[in-house]
């Protein structure tokens, strides 16, 4: 039995509002799912539905497999680790971190044994004594962990622990919560609004939008392979580039704008279902990385490539790459998380507008707001949604 399984989980509020809609969900043993969204997508809701901090409306809620729908929190044999770090600062480092011990009226002894353990294994031995005022944001959300992990729970909670936390040393505690997770082997419901933090913790990765679980798998699959146009907008940072597209007649080709790109036997080998989409609407999308600049004037007869071109708007350059603003004549599609009532021909959560693409090219290429730019695009980079149901268009 999974440490964590969620069958059908739905929660409604009062005013019917509904939070979180039958959300099927299992994290293995010693696993580190990580639930993403944006604000207010139900993911924090979810998470508070498995603590027993919220009720559930409907569904079956297992821990270790056990049905916990009416177990108190206290009883779930869990243990979180809050946005606040939630430290009692009047405390030290070893009587936060011992405090569950205590309660349960351990021995003396074997608390500080204990204590000292888990300092150790977090890199808090040096500061022990202290209290939370006198340390650093990072040292503090390590007590917070190591309060949690003392407690030997059979899963971890948290709850945007890093939020809070300056950039630099985020991606520092990144490293050291996923390390900490796996050496104490626990599974573990992580969740953020971060997207590059669920890619670069999770094991698998569950995205949600409006309350409703979109793809859940390994980070790379959600990158490369996104099931729908919200996973597609959501996961990546530049986020990828959606544009509205029509299918050439024979699906030989796919007009972006004005401009023709060839499809070739390979793009229908892997997107069959395309040729049912000949003389209709689709949208496509470009991640950032697949937009090379074309180095010389034309692409080679025997290449795979196309070319696809736009007016630099701005580039900006962060030392190791550049991003670069383009304008073209295609229409962007930005995706949304609730239904926008404005939006013609386009189903939910999605709206067409003139916009910005965004490339990611070398950081020494030289450019000048105002200029044409021509990318080399390869068609087998290409990504294909169905406008009316927003999902990938595939087999």
């Amino acid at each position: 039995m999974a440490p964590i399984t969620l069958e059908r989980v739905t929660k409604v509020y009062p005013n019917g509002f509904k939070a979180v809609d039958e959300l099927n969900l299992d994290v293995a043993d010693g696993e580190f799912m990580v639930l993403v969204g944006p604000s207010g997508c139900g993911k924090t809701t979810a998470l508070r539905m498995v603590a027993g901090l919220e009720d559930i409306t409907q569904g079956t809620l297992r821990i270790s497999g056990r049905v916990v729908n009416d177990v108190s929190p206290k009883d779930r044999d869990i243990a979180m680790v809050f946005q606040s770090y939630a430290l009692y600062p009047h405390m030290t480092v070893a009587e936060n971190i011992g405090f569950a011990l205590k309660l349960r009226k351990v021995p003396k002894a074997e608390i500080t044994k204990k204590v000292n353990e888990t300092a150790e294994l977090l890199g808090l031995t040096e500061w022990i004594d202290r209290k939370p005022g006198q340390l650093s944001g990072g040292q503090r959300q390590r007590v917070a962990m190591g309060r949690a992990i003392l407690r030997e729970p059979s899963v971890f909670l948290m709850d945007e622990p890093l939020s809070n936390l300056d950039a630099k040393l985020r991606v520092q505690m990144r490293a050291e919560v996923s390390r900490i997770q796996r050496r104490v082997g626990v599974a573990t419901l992580y969740v953020t609004h971060d997207q590059v933090e669920a890619m670069t913790m999770g094991d698998r990765v569950a995205v949600l939008s409006v309350g409703v679980l979109q793809q859940c798998d390994i980070p790379q699959v959600l990158y490369d392979n996104p099931k729908n146009l919200f996973v597609a907008g959501f996961m990546g940072s530049p986020a990828m580039n959606l544009f509205e597209a029509t299918i050439g007649d024979g699906a030989s080709f796919v007009l972006i704008g004005s401009q023709k790109i060839p499809l070739s036997s390979t793009v229908h080998g892997a997107r069959p279902a395309l040729r049912g989409y000949a003389s209709r609407s689709v949208v496509v999308g470009i991640r950032p990385e697949d937009l090379p600049i074309l180095k010389t004037d034309e692409i080679s007869a025997d290449s795979t490539s196309a070319v696809f071109e736009g007016n630099v708007e701005l580039a900006e350059a962060l030392g190791s790459e550049q991003l670069v603003h383009f304008t073209s004549d295609a229409h962007q599609i930005e995706v949304g998380d609730s239904k926008d009532e404005d939006a013609e021909g386009l189903s939910e959560g999605t709206i067409a507008k003139a916009g910005e693409g965004v490339a990611r090219v070398d950081a020494r290429t030289q450019l000048v707001a105002g200029c044409r730019i021509r990318f080399q695009l390869d068609p087998s980079r290409i990504h294909f949604f169905d406008p009316t149901t927003n999902e990938a268009i595939v087999r």
